[in-house]
C-alpha cells in the first residue's frame, strides 16, 4: 500500500513528521515537497531538525500569484500521481498545496486524506478559508483536530469518514520539546533572557499587503517599549520596505528560524504577538499567552479558553493587550492526548485494506 504525501509549508512540514513516523510503519510514503516554501529557513532546517525523510520529488513551483502558483502545483502533482500510482494522496492544512493535492487526487479518483480537516474561520477573504473549506468538500477521510472542527463539517454536510482524533502539532511539540531544550541554544546567541521579551511573528496576507495595518502593528510595537523579537517572513520584509515603515530600536529583526530554536523562543518568550494559526496552538500547548493581530481564528478553544486574545492591526487594541492581557481561564484538553498520528494510521489502515 502507497500513500503520496504533498506537503509544501513551513506548517505542513511540522504537522507531517510526526504522521510520516507512523505511515511508514505501515506504509509506502511517497513524499512531494512542491516547493512553496523553499528557503532555506523556511524548508530545509525543518526536514533535517524533525527527521523527515528527503522528498521523493521536489516541484520547485516557488512564489506566484495564487491562481499561478496552485495550477502549477495541480499540474506536477497530477504528473507524480499518474506515474506513481498511489492508494490514497494525503494533504494538510489550507494551503495551496494543500488544495492543489487534494484536486490532483480528487480529479483522478485517489482517495484524499486531509489532516487538520474542518477549521473554519468564516471569513472567505482569506485564501486558507478558500483551500480549507474546497479541500473538505472532495476529501474522502476527513481527520479533525477539535469536536469544533466535527461540528462546523456537520453544518456543511459533511459526515462520512470525519474523525476527531486531536492535533498533530500536539503530537509534535511533545516529541520535540525536551529535544529543543537540549538543541537549541537560540537564548544564548540572541542574548535573551527568559519572559523578558516578547515574540513577533506577522506573514498573513490580511496584514502585510495593507501600508496602514502594517504601519499600526509596526507602531505598536515600537511605543510598546517592550523587548522584541521579530523572526521576519521574506514576503512581511519586502512590504516593510516597501511602505518605508520604521522598525523601532527595540524591535530585533531576526531571519527565520528552524522549528527547534522557534519552539524555545515560544516557551520563554513573556507573551506572543502573531498571526499565525500554528503559533496560537503552540502558544496554548507551551502556557505562553497569546495575542493574535487577526480578527477571527479557526483556533476558538484559545480564545474561549482565555488564553488568546484578538486585537486585528488596531494601535490601541495591541498596545494594551500587550501591556494588560493576561490568561484568565483554566485549560481544557481540546486537541487531543498527543497521540493523534497513531489514530490516523490506525483508521487509514482500516479503511484502504478494506
Amino acid at each position: 500500500m502507497k500513500i503520496l504525501t504533498v506537503i509544501g509549508a513551513r506548517p505542513q512540514f511540522i504537522k507531517a513528521a510526526p504522521v510520516s513516523r507512523e505511515i511508514r510503519k505501515h506504509f509506502k510514503e511517497i513524499i512531494v515537497h512542491t516547493g512553496q516554501h523553499y528557503d532555506e529557513n523556511m524548508s530545509n532546517i525543518f526536514f533535517e531538525e524533525l527527521n523527515i525523510p528527503k522528498p521523493d520529488y521536489n516541484l520547485n513551483v516557488g512564489s506566484g500569484n495564487h491562481g499561478e502558483q496552485t495550477g502549477n502545483m495541480l499540474i506536477k502533482i497530477e504528473e507524480v500521481i499518474l506515474k506513481e500510482k498511489p492508494d490514497a494522496v494525503l494533504v494538510y492544512g489550507d494551503t495551496n498545496s494543500t488544495l492543489a493535492g487534494a484536486l490532483a487526487a480528487s480529479k483522478l479518483l485517489i482517495p484524499v486524506i486531509h489532516v487538520e480537516a474542518g477549521l473554519r474561520s468564516f471569513n472567505k477573504a482569506m485564501p486558507e478559508e478558500q483551500n480549507r473549506v474546497l479541500t473538505d468538500h472532495i476529501s474522502d477521510l476527513l481527520f479533525c483536530p477539535t469536536e469544533t472542527a466535527v461540528k462546523n463539517l456537520k453544518r456543511e454536510g459533511v459526515e462520512k469518514g470525519v474523525y476527531n482524533v486531536g492535533d498533530v502539532m500536539f503530537d509534535s511539540i511533545l516529541y520535540n520539546i525536551e529535544i529543543a531544550k537540549k538543541k537549541s541554544n537560540i537564548l544564548e546567541r540572541l542574548g535573551l533572557k527568559e519572559k523578558e521579551y516578547i515574540l513577533v511573528t506577522i506573514h498573513r496576507a490580511e496584514n502585510t499587503n495593507y501600508k496602514e495595518k502594517l504601519t499600526n502593528i509596526f507602531n505598536a510595537l515600537k511605543d510598546s517599549n517592550e523587548k522584541i523579537v521579530l523572526p521576519l517572513h521574506p514576503r512581511t520584509r519586502k512590504f516593510i520596505n516597501d511602505y518605508g515603515i520604521e522598525v523601532g530600536q527595540n524591535i530585533e529583526i531576526i531571519d527565520p528560524v528552524g522549528y527547534l530554536d522557534m519552539i524555545m523562543l515560544e516557551l520563554t518568550a513573556k507573551k506572543i504577538l502573531t498571526d499565525s494559526g500554528g503559533v496560537q496552538k503552540e502558544s496554548y500547548f507551551l502556557d505562553v499567552p497569546c495575542i493574535t493581530m487577526r480578527e477571527e481564528t479557526e483556533w476558538i478553544e484559545t480564545v474561549e479558553d482565555g488564553w488568546n486574545v484578538l486585537v486585528g492591526s488596531d494601535y490601541e487594541a495591541i498596545l494594551n493587550a500587550i501591556r494588560f492581557f493576561m490568561p484568565k481561564g483554566e485549560k481544557h484538553d481540546y486537541f487531543g492526548n498527543g497521540h493523534s498520528s497513531e489514530r490516523i494510521v490506525e483508521i487509514v489502515n482500516r479503511t484502504l485494506q478494506k
